[in-house]
C-alpha cells in the first residue's frame, strides 16, 4: 500500500477522541484514520450503487428485452463435452 502524505484539521473533540481510540487499540491515529475513511468510501459507494439500481428499476420492470435471460439465471448448462 502506498501512502500519501495529507495534513487536515481536526476540531479538538474529534483529536481528542481519536487519541483515545488510539491508545486503546494500540494504534495510530493515522491508522484509524485511514480505516474511517475507507468505511465512509465504501458506504458511499455501496449508496451510489443503490440509487444507481433504483434508478433503472422502473426500466427493468417494463422492458422486457432487459430481462430475458433471467430465466437462465441457476440453470446448470450441459454441453457434448460434459455428457457422460
Amino acid at each position: 500500500m502506498e501512502l500519501q502524505r495529507t495534513q487536515i484539521l481536526l476540531e479538538k473533540s474529534q483529536h481528542q477522541t481519536l487519541t483515545m481510540i488510539a491508545g486503546e487499540e494500540n494504534r495510530s491515529i493515522s491508522e484509524i484514520v485511514r480505516e474511517m475513511i475507507d468505511r465512509e468510501l465504501r458506504y458511499r459507494q455501496r449508496r451510489q450503487m443503490l440509487l444507481a439500481a433504483r434508478e433503472l428499476q422502473a426500466d427493468y420492470r417494463t422492458d422486457p428485452t432487459l430481462t430475458e435471460f433471467t430465466v437462465l439465471d441457476g440453470d446448470d448448462f450441459l454441453f457434448a463435452d460434459d455428457e457422460e
